[in-house]
């Protein structure tokens, strides 16, 4: 076994991870493991595509981090053991790959766009992206290095309301996760998060407003192969997995397919 994996699980229990079987039992049956870091807006879609993937390859095990991207590209970075990287954006795996572990392979799997989401009563009558910007509303956004907190910007600018709705920015989250759980539990009158955020679990406490294409912002998600892997094989086949049987479990999720 190589340095890399002998240090894996002291690593991993610096990070957040979600396993789709137990390590125990991969250990017992000296099965593999793989270590998919993946975008936080990922993170239904990609447990079931984990566990079905398990399902298929006997003695697999698949160890899911999800975070923001900009927080996965900088664990890469420092030298977590990613053996895949499915980002909400190109800039963090092209970080990795200009200064880090770099690539093996990469392709685009997904893409997405922008919703503006309010809590099911929608306390502060939004109608429109450009409501964002009205005196008084309580907005919550990702960060600004945040993928969804970066796009989210760029589609409040490109409605001419950027800096009112700054001003009215009361939570920069670290992932849209946190934005999602900010409305639902009523901090804040608005957000903005991607259209496949309206899973099961929140849609009834939720209501999502459209954001009109041309104010809204493309969303395609690259993923790679990390360059020190010593998974190489296993890891192209995950990859091969979502571009495959992984695209259906995708679509359910509200995600769409790459161009």
């Amino acid at each position: 076994m190589s340095p890399r994996r002998t240090t894996t699980t002291a690593v991993l229990a610096g990070f957040l991870l979600s396993a789709c079987t137990t390590v125990g039992a991969r250990e017992q049956e000296g099965g593999r493991e793989l270590l998919v870091f993946a975008a936080a807006s990922l993170t239904e879609a990609f447990r079931e595509i984990g566990a079905e993937f398990e399902r298929q390859n006997k003695g697999v095990t698949v160890l899911l981090n999800f975070g923001p991207s900009d927080g996965l590209s900088t664990q890469i970075l420092e030298g977590a053991p990613a053996d895949v990287f499915a980002s909400a954006s190109d800039r963090w795996v092209d970080e990795i790959e200009a200064n880090g572990p770099g690539v093996q392979s990469r392709t685009d799997f997904a893409r997405n766009s922008l919703a503006v989401i309010v809590p099911a009563d929608n306390p502060a009558r939004i109608s429109s992206i450009t409501d964002l910007g009205a005196r008084g509303v309580k907005l919550v956004l990702a960060a600004p290095e945040v993928p969804v907190g970066e796009y989210s910007r760029r589609a409040l600018g490109k409605a001419g309301v950027l800096e009112p709705a700054e001003a009215n920015v009361v939570s920069n989250e670290q992932d849209v996760k946190g934005v999602v759980q900010k409305v639902m539990l009523g901090e804040a009158d608005a957000g903005i998060v991607y259209v496949t955020d309206e899973t099961p679990g929140v849609a009834p406490a939720v209501a999502l407003i459209d954001i009109p294409e041309h104010l809204n912002v493309a969303v395609t998600y690259p993923i790679a192969v990390v360059g020190d892997t010593d998974e190489s094989d296993l890891a192209s086949r995950f990859v091969d997995f979502v571009l495959s049987e992984g695209q259906a479990v995708l679509r359910r999720f509200g995600f769409l397919p790459p161009i």
